[in-house]
């Protein structure tokens, strides 16, 4: 019978989430971090308003899930920035989104903002730069219930 990790106890307190918006875009960006392309993930300031302790800082390790909740990475917040979408620059939007396309990024992000949130070139983003602990990839990981 095979043994399966409780990544909570190999990670104490880290925290799970998900990227993109459905399970294609999620291991499509999941896939990006893995080959070092995707190094950071943006989010409306307004997102955190109702939850502070979910607001990213320095030194957090997460957990990112896939679209199925099945654990695929561990990555560690390097830097946290808030900028006004206006005033992000193509090296930020390079990092979130895994290949140097600045127009790109801004459409994509537009649109992503929008599912949730009334969009303003001036709100402000949160911007998590990561760093990539360890890929998940063919571990057996305790399933989360």
């Amino acid at each position: 019978m095979p043994v399966y990790e409780d990544l909570q106890e190999t990670y104490p307190g880290a925290g799970t989430f998900k990227f993109g918006y459905d399970a294609e875009s999620s291991r499509d960006l999941v896939n990006r971090v893995r080959r070092g392309k995707k190094r950071a993930i943006c989010a409306p300031l307004a997102e955190f308003e109702g939850e502070p302790e979910a607001m990213p800082v320095a030194g957090r390790t997460d957990i990112v899930a896939l679209w199925d909740n099945t654990p695929a990475l561990v990555v560690k917040t390097v830097r946290v920035d808030q900028v006004r979408y206006c005033d992000v620059n193509t090296n930020m939007a390079a990092s979130d989104l895994g290949e140097d396309d600045f127009i790109g990024w801004r459409k994509a992000t537009k649109a992503a903002i929008k599912r949730d949130h009334k969009f303003d070139p001036e709100m402000m983003l949160v911007f998590e730069f990561f760093q990539l602990i360890e890929d998940l990839d063919g571990r057996q990981i305790e399933p989360r219930s």
